[in-house]
């Protein structure tokens, strides 16, 4: 591998099919405490909501006990779906984070409020209006996190707090704006690969440097599984493959149990919309991974892979992050 990329982990906090959410985040605490050994820099968990099988939905809740349960890796949204908040809100609580855990904490920040009718009402907000003042907020929220004096108000916990801000996206708006503002850039690739080549070319051509930033700053998510042989990897990715399935057919659950030679029982359609996702994988022995992963950094030139992908055994993801260090270290 002619760049050895540094390696994170994203987690959804997935819960499992008989299985609970104390469960699900008592997994999330095991997998971050083994990722922080293994030396993976960061560990993002990402805001979903009213989903019965992703317990990360209250993100800065969860970041604050991952925080206290490790001692070296980074901590951080991936992100934290801005429209969904007020930037005040946000800094409180990140500048809260900060305080917690100094020089760990990553805020990424994405657009997309992913929400119907029945959420917008829950969380007293008209989420879609709320996406256009996006930019806007992304620079307030900097402002009140960075001290500007000019704003008539301060957040404490939050004012002058050394959170590393993060642009997330799975277009080229995301890329656009990162580049505007001088923030480092995570694609997600791992569920939305279209636009990858494009928004990684807009983003290093029109980045303009930052007190943060002076160069541009690539992370791509794959959806990574690792086990002793190509055959069991493709097992252990088959309980993914089954819940993105059933998300995009609308029956969204918990995270079912691995199914042999799943793909083969598919139809044409669902068949092709796992291969097309499959862009952005590494599944296999811990040389296929290595090699998928290298073939990876190649074409998008990546700083840094976020390791994404939820295993029914909470056990075979932790072994995943091992094999996946090893093969890339070593």
């Amino acid at each position: 591998m002619t760049k050895k990329p540094e390696l994170s982990v994203l987690d959804l906090v997935p819960v499992r099919e008989g299985g609970s959410v104390p469960q699900a985040l008592a997994a999330a605490t095991d997998l971050a405490q083994s990722a922080d050994r293994f030396g993976y820099k960061r560990f993002w968990v990402a805001e979903h909501h009213a989903m019965e099988g992703i317990a990360g939905g209250a993100t800065s809740v969860v970041l604050a006990h991952i925080g206290n349960a490790t001692s070296r890796i980074r901590i951080g949204s991936g992100g934290i779906m801005l429209p969904n908040h007020t930037p005040f809100q946000i800094a409180e609580q990140f500048g809260t984070l900060d305080a917690l855990f100094p020089g760990r904490v990553d805020l990424g920040l994405g657009r997309a409020p992913g929400a119907g009718p029945e959420l917008q009402r829950a969380l007293r907000k008209n989420l879609h209006q709320a996406s256009e003042y996006f930019p806007q907020d992304v620079v307030e929220l900097r402002a009140l996190m960075r001290g500007d004096p000019s704003l008539p108000i301060k957040a404490t916990p939050g004012f002058g707090a050394e959170v590393e801000f993060w642009m997330l996206g799975s277009s080229l708006f995301g890329a656009q704006l990162a580049a505007k503002l001088g923030m480092p850039y995570a694609f997600a690739a791992h569920f939305a690969p279209d636009h990858l080549d494009q928004a990684l070319e807009i983003y290093r051509r029109d980045f303009e440097p930052s007190e943060d930033l002076d160069r541009p700053h690539v992370m791509v998510a794959m959806n990574v599984f690792a086990a002793d042989t190509d055959e069991d990897a493709r097992l252990l990715a088959s309980s993914q493959q089954q819940s993105f399935v059933r998300l995009r057919t609308g029956q969204p659950g918990k995270l079912p149990p691995p199914i042999p030679a799943y793909t083969d029982s598919l139809p044409v359609q669902a068949r092709a919309m796992l291969e097309h996702i499959g862009q952005a994988a590494a599944v296999g022995s811990p040389e296929t991974v290595r090699n998928a992963i290298s073939a990876f950094v190649e074409r998008t030139g990546a700083d840094e892979i976020m390791c994404s992908g939820a295993t029914f055994d909470p056990d075979a993801r932790v072994r995943s992050l091992e094999l996946t260090m090893q093969a890339i270290a070593g």
